[in-house]
């Protein structure tokens, strides 16, 4: 005696029995975990590799007190820039190409991008990492206002008041912090005010380059290269690991945020770049523990 409903096996046919639509949209489903799992992960790739590089920078500025910025900066840049040209060279990467009669255009973004990591080096080695990124976010503000003149659009509601908690947050911080002196927050000021102008700015490839060439020219005037082969770690292999650390974390930062900005929209790539920040002010409170295990003194062979 057979069952009036039987339980339906599976067989490898019945793909080729469903109709069209039934297979397009398991396929669909298939893709969208596919993106999703890939996103997931580069979302992963990109946090692990902005904390690295921010706990390595302020190792290499604050524990080993290496500050000087042309050169510390002027050496990341150009790392960066021969790593991109031999990941381009392989055809891991592209491109697209850079007129000489862009040259002039991108000069002043160059200045810019001078001042921002120049300011921002000598402003991470005198603040901790937290305050340091709550005095960057200042810079949203200074961008938001360029493009709100320039622009002449009208900004949306969220976009106002978020500019407004932003800039509300950093100022009680400096009412609320003295300690740490003046020095640390005017540099602050100078590397926000750098960031929210370059951004108007569209970054290119070899602006880097532009400005690498122009740093090394800026590192003798600023007194930067004879500081800097006074430098008592100098021949420390801890420093040597430290400062190649620096550039390819940069590196590799710099291609995730290519990738994360041209797979996410801005939203998402905005909630990440804050879930990044959140991670490295956190773990940023072991690096005095760090300091401790890897004391300067000891790193004198």
């Amino acid at each position: 005696m057979t069952e009036d409903n039987p339980q339906r096996r599976e067989d490898p046919g019945d793909e080729e029995n469903m109709e069209p639509g039934e297979l397009e949209m398991q396929l669909s489903e298939g893709q969208a975990t596919q993106m999703n799992v890939a996103r997931a992960i580069l979302a992963l790739v990109f946090c692990t590799f902005f904390t690295a590089s921010y706990l390595t920078n302020k190792y290499v500025l604050s524990v080993l007190k290496f500050t000087f910025p042309t050169i510390f900066q002027g050496w990341q840049t150009l790392s960066g820039t021969l790593l991109l040209l031999v990941t381009w060279k392989l055809g891991l990467v592209e491109f697209n190409g850079f007129s000489r009669s862009a040259t002039f255009s991108q000069l002043p973004g160059c200045i810019l991008f001078i001042g921002n990591i120049y300011a921002g080096s000598k402003a991470l080695s005198l603040l901790p990492i937290p305050f340091f990124f709550v005095l960057q976010n200042v810079s949203e503000v200074l961008a938001f206002l360029i493009s709100a003149i320039t622009q002449r659009k009208k900004p949306s509601w969220t976009k106002f008041l978020s500019v407004c908690l932003l800039l509300g947050s950093s100022s009680a911080l400096i009412h609320s912090s003295p300690q740490f002196g003046p020095s640390g927050f005017t540099w602050a000021s100078i590397h926000l005010f750098c960031v929210g102008t370059y951004k108007v700015f569209q970054k290119n490839t070899k602006t880097s380059l532009l400005s690498a060439m122009l740093l090394s020219t800026f590192a003798y005037s600023t007194g930067d290269l004879l500081g800097a082969l006074e430098f008592p770690l100098l021949t420390s292999y801890r420093f040597h690991t430290g400062f190649l650390g620096s550039a390819v974390f940069s590196f590799l930062l710099m291609l995730a945020t290519v990738k994360l900005k041209s797979s996410l929209s801005p939203e998402q790539c905005g909630v990440l770049f804050f879930l990044a920040k959140i991670l490295a002010s956190g773990l940023s409170f072991v690096l005095p523990s760090l300091a401790v295990v890897l004391n300067p003194e000891a790193l004198c062979w």
